[in-house]
Parts: structure tokens; C-alpha cells; sequence
């Protein structure tokens, strides 16, 4: 190679040494845009009713202030004091396993096909440092409060900011392609924003849909903190696999204090609800979103969940269906699709 050529790849391996580095800033930076396209689709549908978009913006604003006020006015205290009863009863809710699993360690010998695993107290006692490890960590989340605040401040603003003037920043990220390719990849971009949309509208009906059937079912069942539970099962169906089955573990543990029959039927009904959710209701309401193998759905939580620690489990796959755009239209059609005319171009040149 030469000079230049050197100079090219060494400045490639730099800006992906410094972009590693600012992995945090860049996941930060797509949250901002999530939102922002999810108010840009409520701009453009009040512009469908000539609203000006000045006055469509300040109504897009106004109303996700709005929204975020009586949240955190009306949903947080509540779910706040609920989740700290919660907490409260967690010693307690580990004392009753605790003994139900001694309970059943203790007539284990009538089954002859446990005579050569481990005993139950044996797996208790190696199983409490990894709770106590996950708690320890799970509570870790919350605590740099400080820095969260910081960080859904920087949201906001550069939401409200990318919202106002949305070309300009557009404009200035078309800039990073080479001059050919800009018009392309400005086409690219808006399948890419209409795929974001559509997926951003379809999880949030799942979201509210798991969240109050949830709420719904440990009502009738008398299961207390019913607020906390739901609210969680709606969050955590934001993680595709993992949060549907972690979302039932905090209603079973409450049950188990109360009546330890609840246990199945909370089961049962969070089984029912996840059924209805995957056969009837994301068909139905996400038939136009990007669709994604359940392999790679996996793989994708795998891969950003290590890369950008617990918020890149969370936004795993909206990064997947803007990932997936991009290489099928980059990858798929602008390079590789062509090979083929090529190749039968190349025959039929050979055939003359």
C-alpha cells in the first residue's frame, strides 16, 4: 500500500478506536432518536389536519411534558411505595422458599431417582451467594441516580432539539457518506424512520396490552402490589425472551407468602397472556414492522446487552431492525445484488 492508502486505513482504525470509546454517548444519542421520530410521526399526522409544524411541534412538546408530569405525578409514588413494600418483603419471601424447599428436601428419599443428585439444602446454600450476587447487582441499577437524571435530561433536550430542526441534522449525517451515495442514503434513512415508527407504535400497544391484562389477572387473583407488577411485566416486555419470563418471578414470590396456590394459576395466566400477545396480538398489530428471526433477536440481545451493558439489553431491538435496514439495503441491494447482473452480463458478452 501506499501513503495514502496507509493514511486512509490508520484514520478508520482511529474513528472506530474513539467511536468504541463513546459507545454510551452514541446509545444515548439513539434514544434521542426513538423519540424523536415518534414525535416527528405525531408531527406529520396533525399536519395531515393543516396544522403548520410550528404549532404541531409545540403540541408534540406540550403533550410529552404532559404525559411525563402526571407519570412521574400520578404512576411513580405509588409504584414507588409499592416496590419498596416489595423490597420489605423479600426476607421474608426467601425464609418461606427457603423452608419449602427444606420441606421437600426431607422426603426426597421417597423418589429413587433423587438418590443421586444433590441434596436440596446442599443447592440452597450454593444457590444464595448467586441471588444475593444478582440482588446486589440488580440494585446496582438504581443506584447512581444522579448520572440517570443527567442522562434523561440529555435526552430530552437533544430530542427536543433534533425535533425542531430535523433536516439540518440530517443533512449534517448524510454529509459522513461519500458524495454518490448521499441520495441513496437519504432514501435509506426513511425506511429506516418508518421502520423505527412502526416498531416503536407496535411495542408500545404490546406494552400497554401485557401491562394491563397483567394488572388485571393478580386483581381478580387479590395478589398484593398489583400496580408494581403490572407496570414491570409492560417494562419488561420490552426485552424480547428474557423479560416475559422474568416479569412473572416478582408476582410468584408475593404469592408465596399469601397463598401458594395463587403460584400456579399467576402462571397459568402469564402464560395465557404471552400466548395471545405472540399468535394474535404482534401479528395484528405489527404487521408492517420489520420482522426478525427469533435467532436473531437472541443474538442481537447478546451482542449490544455485551457491548453497551444493561441499555443496550434494553434498546436491543430497535438497534436490530435499524441494523438490519441498513444491511438490507446497503449489503443486500447495493452491493451484492448487483453481482448478479454483472455475472449475466459477463455470459452473455462470452456468448457473442
Amino acid at each position: 500500500m501506499n501513503f495514502g492508502q496507509w493514511i486512509g486505513l490508520s484514520s478508520l482504525v482511529i474513528s472506530g478506536y474513539i467511536l468504541w470509546q463513546i459507545r454510551q454517548l452514541l446509545l444515548l444519542i439513539f434514544t434521542a432518536v426513538i423519540f424523536a421520530t415518534a414525535l416527528n410521526r405525531l408531527i406529520k399526522w396533525l399536519q395531515r389536519f393543516k396544522i403548520q409544524r410550528n404549532l404541531g411541534i409545540f403540541i408534540a412538546i406540550s403533550s410529552l411534558i404532559l404525559l411525563t408530569v402526571l407519570f412521574f405525578g400520578l404512576v411513580v409514588p405509588p409504584f414507588i411505595d409499592q416496590f419498596q413494600n416489595l423490597l420489605d418483603l423479600l426476607p421474608n419471601i426467601w425464609g418461606k422458599l427457603r423452608e419449602t424447599l427444606i420441606s421437600l428436601s426431607e422426603q426426597e428419599s421417597r423418589f429413587f431417582w433423587l438418590s443421586s443428585t444433590p441434596s436440596l439444602t446442599d443447592l440452597i446454600n450454593q444457590l444464595q451467594p448467586l441471588s444475593t450476587a444478582i440482588f446486589k447487582n440488580f440494585f446496582k441499577l438504581f443506584s447512581n441516580s444522579f448520572v440517570a437524571i443527567l442522562q434523561l435530561i440529555f435526552v430530552f433536550v437533544l430530542t427536543i432539539m433534533m425535533i425542531i430542526d430535523p433536516q439540518r441534522y440530517r443533512k449534517a449525517f448524510l454529509k459522513l457518506f461519500p458524495s454518490f451515495y448521499r441520495i441513496r442514503g437519504d432514501e435509506i434513512l426513511d425506511i429506516s424512520e418508518i421502520a423505527l415508527g412502526n416498531w416503536l407504535i407496535g411495542i408500545t400497544i404490546n406494552c400497554l396490552f401485557i401491562a394491563t391484562l397483567s394488572g388485571l389477572g393478580l386483581w381478580i387473583l387479590q395478589v398484593k402490589l398489583v400496580l408494581v407488577h403490572a407496570i414491570l411485566a409492560g417494562l419488561l416486555n420490552l426485552i424480547p425472551n428474557v423479560g416475559p419470563a422474568a416479569s412473572v418471578v416478582f408476582p410468584i414470590m408475593v404469592a408465596l407468602l399469601d397463598s401458594p396456590w395463587k403460584i400456579w394459576a399467576i402462571i397459568v395466566w402469564y402464560f395465557i397472556i404471552q400466548n395471545i400477545e405472540s399468535y394474535w396480538l404482534t401479528p395484528t398489530v405489527m404487521a408492517k414492522q420489520v420482522s426478525l428471526l427469533p435467532a436473531v433477536t437472541l443474538m442481537a440481545q447478546i451482542f449490544f446487552a455485551q457491548a453497551f451493558g444493561i441499555l443496550g439489553l434494553l434498546l436491543a431491538l430497535p438497534l436490530a431492525v435499524v441494523a438490519k435496514t441498513w444491511i438490507e439495503e446497503v449489503l443486500f441491494k447495493d452491493i451484492l445484488d448487483p453481482w448478479n447482473q454483472l455475472i449475466n452480463v459477463v455470459e452473455y458478452d462470452d456468448k457473442i
